[in-house]
Formats: C-alpha cells, structure tokens, sequence
C-alpha cells in the first residue's frame, strides 16, 4: 500500500483517480492547488505525487521544479497527471524531473499501470534520506544518526 497525493483543480478527476487508487489498496487524498500541496509536504511526505500540470496558481511544472530543489523532497516520484498533449509538454515534465506522464482522461488499468511502474522499483530502496543526510552518508561523512551530523 501507498500513500498517493494527488494535486488536480478539477474536483471530479481526483475524486475518480483516488477511489480508483484506494480500490486498487492504496492510500489516497487530494488537493487543488501547488500552493496546498506544497503545504501538505510540509507535514507529511506521500509515496507517490500525481501532478496536474495546468492549475490556478502554481502550475504543475512550477511544483516540481520546486520539490525538486528541497532538501527534503528532491527525490518524491512525481506522475505528471494533466489534459495538456503535446511532446513538448510530455518533454518538459521529463527534464523538470517527472518519472511518468499520464494524459486525461484516463484508464483506470493505465493509471494503475503508471503508479506500479513508478513504485515498484523504490520498493527495494533504503528509506528516504534527507538531500544533506544523504550528501553525508554519499561523502564518508555520515554518522551513526542523523541527529549527531558533523557541522561543516
């Protein structure tokens, strides 16, 4: 089971696409906004982002370019979930950091598909580290907890 957020302004997709993930086992809510989202993760970081990408607001793209500069969120696998066609879209979801693009409307076998593909391999992975936890532990500086970090 995963913890999904998803952030989409149009009420009826994210009511859909939860209760398909949360018929599907999974842990799902939402959320209309970037700006809401972006609060959210400050209590409490999901397994899994699905990302509208043409919101009121902070734009989908706007999110991700932000979570992936956080120490904290750099790493959160993000589907970008939107309406908009177009490669130039689908390609600039990939080089802001995106792991999926899933175009509305949508099957629930695809959405389902897409969130497996993106979770299954970070099954096997370590916990989530923090960006200088992992900078530390990466560069030999690591100690025994995170709370006893060497200053630099």
């Amino acid at each position: 089971m995963a913890h999904i957020l998803i952030v989409d302004d149009d009420e009826i997709i994210a009511e859909m696409a939860s209760q398909i993930l949360m018929d599907a086992g999974h842990a799902s809510g939402w959320v209309p906004d970037g700006e809401r989202a972006l609060e959210l993760l400050n209590w409490r970081r999901p397994d899994l982002l699905l990302l509208d990408q043409d919101m009121p607001g902070l734009t989908g793209a706007q999110v991700l370019r932000s979570l992936r500069s956080s120490a904290e969120n750099y790493d959160l696998p993000v589907i970008m979930f939107t309406g908009i066609s177009g490669i130039e879209d689908e390609n600039a979801a990939f080089h802001n950091g995106a792991q999926a693009y899933l175009r509305k409307p949508f099957e629930p076998e695809t959405l389902l598909r897409q969130v497996e593909e993106v979770l299954t391999p970070r099954a096997e992975r370590p916990r989530h580290l923090s960006l200088m936890d992992h900078l530390e532990q990466a560069t030999g500086r690591w100690r025994d907890a995170p709370s006893k970090r060497a200053v630099f």
